[in-house]
């Protein structure tokens, strides 16, 4: 039976990231397709950034594909990102896994430092300042609320816990519980839960120290659990383990249909040029064929096909010269080895192989 994928393009760069990235997909298995309009681009068509037709679309998906939102062009009262945060709420989505593997490329640390790191942050979606209430702005003064549950924690702690089961068994929970008191419930939660995983390791650490030591010794991390806004934050500067910003996957699980998306942005410089760079959208289907479609081996597939694909094309923004057709051509190429060039043909979506 074919997957039900709905495919959020979005904004700016998201469509050709998009198309690429179903180009894999559709090379992994037979896939149906549902086109539906978020962000900036919902906005311009429809008024509303999350249509509730997208949302419904999305409801009735096995997984959904998401570009990226947002751009300067709605940055109104209607912004394009809250099509993406009422989104996840909508699905019922409550942790991010963000994965930051070293794959081969110059990165901005020192050398040899970043060689071999393999980190997973799990971050919570649904609680802390970004959903806090009361909230408000006014020319004087901003109101933001951060508001955290024992729930909350304990379901994303054991998402963690449980990734970390599968990989080298520590957690390293991330939180500010010497000022915050959202922090200190946060603390006391996860190290309460821990008793349950007596084969995983946990420590604790404080944001400032970790923004620090991530970068100081990453092969030290396995998976970095943290709160909304300190795991968005520590995510992003992981981008300095694997070179770029465009290589990192994610994907958002919960209640609902999952959801998978490169964590760029929707970078509107790039837009139209061919160079913005798939492989965050690539591996995102990888974690899209593990975690939503039940396609582990596929899903090691895809990521070998990228490591290999980076030796030979890259993009602008990791070093090369590669187009985003190019790059992507490079990993179905991997995928369908053994063949010649004779033997290459086009890919489910109409690319070249």
């Amino acid at each position: 039976m074919s997957a039900r994928v709905t495919v959020l393009r979005g904004d700016g760069i998201g469509p050709e990231v998009v198309e690429a990235a179903l180009a894999v997909l559709g090379a992994c298995l037979p896939v149906r397709v549902r086109e539906a309009r978020i962000g900036g681009d919902a906005i311009d068509h429809d008024g509303d950034p999350l249509p509730p037709e997208t949302l419904a679309a999305c409801q009735d998906a096995d997984a959904v594909l998401l570009g990226a939102v947002g751009g300067p062009r709605w940055e109104g009262p209607l912004r394009a990102e809250d099509g993406l945060l009422r989104l996840r709420r909508g699905l019922g989505l409550y942790a991010n896994l963000r994965p930051a593997r070293y794959l081969g490329l110059p990165t901005p640390l020192r050398e040899g430092l970043a060689r071999g790191a393999d980190v997973m942050v799990v971050r919570d979606l649904a609680g802390g300042v970004y959903f806090g209430e009361p909230r408000s702005l006014s020319p004087s003064e901003a109101v933001n609320t951060w508001r955290q549950t024992t729930a909350q924690v304990e379901r994303v702690a054991r998402i963690a816990f449980e990734a970390a089961r599968r990989r080298r068994k520590r957690v390293t929970s991330v939180d500010k519980a010497n000022v915050l008191e959202a922090s200190r419930l946060w603390r006391g939660v996860v190290t309460g839960l821990a008793h349950e995983y007596p084969d995983v390791e946990l420590e604790h650490r404080y944001v400032d120290a970790m923004s620090f030591e991530v970068l100081q010794s990453p092969r030290r991390f396995d998976v970095v659990l943290a709160d909304n806004l300190f795991g968005d934050i520590l995510s992003d500067e992981l981008a300095a383990v694997t070179g770029s910003i465009g290589v990192l996957a994610s994907a958002s699980l919960g209640d609902g249909t999952p959801l998978f998306e490169p964590v760029h942005g929707s970078a509107p410089a790039l837009t139209g040029l061919g160079i913005a760079n798939p492989t965050g959208a690539i591996l995102s289907v990888a974690l899209m064929l593990r975690y939503a479609l039940g396609r582990p081996e596929q899903a090691t597939a895809v990521e070998n096909a990228v490591d290999a694909a980076l030796r030979e094309s890259r993009t602008p923004d990791v070093g090369g010269h590669s187009t985003t057709r190019e790059f992507a051509g490079a990993v179905l190429r991997r995928l369908h080895r053994p063949s010649t060039p004779e033997e290459d043909g086009v890919s489910a979506y109409g690319w070249g192989v």
